[in-house]
């Protein structure tokens, strides 16, 4: 065998026998390179690790990490809820609305799906069970709507992919997200409104709840949670800081929220923050690291060249080969993060890309768009895993809501794939580069 399928077959049977992401990269890497080099580039291991990770955009990533958790724990969530409410009001599917939007909203905040699902999960699963929903229905809705976080800026996952590939300018990447988001929000409010009012969900049952905040007051109480995505895209636009500066002014911005504002944040809370943003930005981390192991193999070997060719040899048609794509990111989506995707595969998709001159601004929302969905199907979906946690119920349980939910979202991929400018579009209104 070549040390092309030396590499990719131990990186397949390191995956399979339940070897962690970050680990089997690094190690198929290692073996591909004693297999096809000579044995002293095994030095280089420590060096490609260390190039994996000093690139000074990844700051940002820990940062908006610890951005979400401090809007979290600042009581931002249960606000945006009260307002949500106070704006829709009680009636049939109202409920599943509000958890929407509210996911929308959060996810302008913290750039993370999993982190938009374990906030608003906390604050709204007991409502809408309260309510009639299903567990299983309320924690699907609420994993699929928090995987907008993926497209509405600032997106953690963006800001890899402006890495991973060369030129694209990250401001243009978060515009581009925005509308895509807002149409895959609308996307599941169909659905959502629909099966709630088709099983008559939300109906008397309301009636022992609180009443809601009248929308004057609600909305005071949310007007520093709405104001943090204006205060980000805002300084992006006008030049006021670059995207990892906007980081840090999102984490002094809510710490200021949480300390003064909604005063539900204490100074000794912050030191606890600190430290799970460093065990949640540390996985990651480690994944880029390693994977600079395996990046570096494939490179050298040519084996990113082979597939790449291969993937362009399949047809001549850049419509079904897009398709052809879409489905591979989706299926590894299911499976991998949205950090392990990107690694591994946008070194065979760029020459492809390149080939048939496809945007890289517009190939790339599709991608994310392809990974939000991922991040509510089994068998992995770690936005469901956290939101059946919270609500203390199986993973098995969700499936059939999951697929309703998946097939909304696959017809506002279609229309982004059909219309690139519904990505396009404000990118170049705003005069980005794209």
């Amino acid at each position: 065998m070549t040390p092309d399928i030396w590499m990719l077959l131990s990186f397949a049977l390191l995956l399979i026998a339940g070897i962690p992401v970050a680990f089997a990269l690094a190690l198929s890497g290692a073996i591909g390179i004693a297999a096809g080099l000579p044995v002293d580039m095994l030095a280089t291991l420590g060096t490609n690790t260390y190039n994996s990770m000093a690139k000074y955009p990844l700051i940002a990533i820990p940062l908006f990490i610890l951005t979400g958790l401090i809007f979290e724990r600042s009581g931002v969530a249960r606000r945006l809820v009260s307002f949500a409410q106070a704006m829709v009001g009680r009636r049939h599917g109202g409920l599943a609305l509000v958890a929407v939007l509210v996911c929308m909203i959060m996810g302008g905040m913290s750039g993370s799906g999993p982190a938009d699902a374990a906030a608003v999960a906390m604050v709204m699963l007991p409502s809408m069970t309260r309510a009639g929903y299903p567990k299983p229905f309320s924690s699907t809705l609420i994993a699929a709507s928090a995987s907008t976080a993926i497209l509405i800026p600032p997106s953690v996952a963006l800001i890899l992919y402006s890495i991973v590939v060369p030129g694209v300018d990250l401001r243009a990447l978060f515009a581009a997200g925005l509308i895509p988001g807002i149409l895959v929000g609308l996307a599941l409010l169909v659905p959502a409104w629909w099966l709630s009012r088709h099983y008559g969900w939300e109906g008397a049952t309301t009636a022992s709840d609180p009443e809601p905040l009248s929308l004057g007051r609600s909305f005071r109480q949310a007007i520093p949670a709405l104001l943090a995505p204006v205060i980000i895209l805002g300084g992006l636009r006008s030049g006021l800081f670059t995207p990892t500066e906007a980081a840090v002014v999102a984490v002094a911005y809510g710490a200021l929220i949480g300390l003064w504002g909604t005063k539900e944040l204490k100074l000794k809370d912050l030191w606890e923050l600190l430290g799970e943003a460093s065990v949640i930005s540390g996985v990651v981390m480690l994944i880029i690291a390693l994977a600079g192991i395996f990046a570096w193999a494939g490179t050298m070997l040519g084996t990113f060249r082979h597939l790449a060719e291969w993937a362009i040899h399949l047809t001549d048609q850049g419509p079904l080969l897009l398709v052809l794509v879409m489905l591979a990111v989706l299926l590894a989506g299911m499976v991998l993060d949205a950090v392990s995707i990107y690694l591994i595969m946008m070194p065979i998709l760029i020459p492809v890309m390149q080939h048939f001159d496809w945007n890289p601004v517009w190939f790339g929302i599709l991608l994310a768009m392809n990974m939000a969905i991922g991040q509510f199907t089994p068998p992995v979906a770690v936005n469901l895993m956290v939101t059946t946690e919270v609500a203390q119920i199986r993973l098995e349980q969700t499936v059939p809501w999951a697929l309703i939910f998946m097939g909304a979202m696959l017809v506002a991929l279609a229309l982004v794939a059909i219309f690139p400018q519904l990505a396009l579009w404000l990118p170049a209104q705003l005069g980005y580069n794209i």
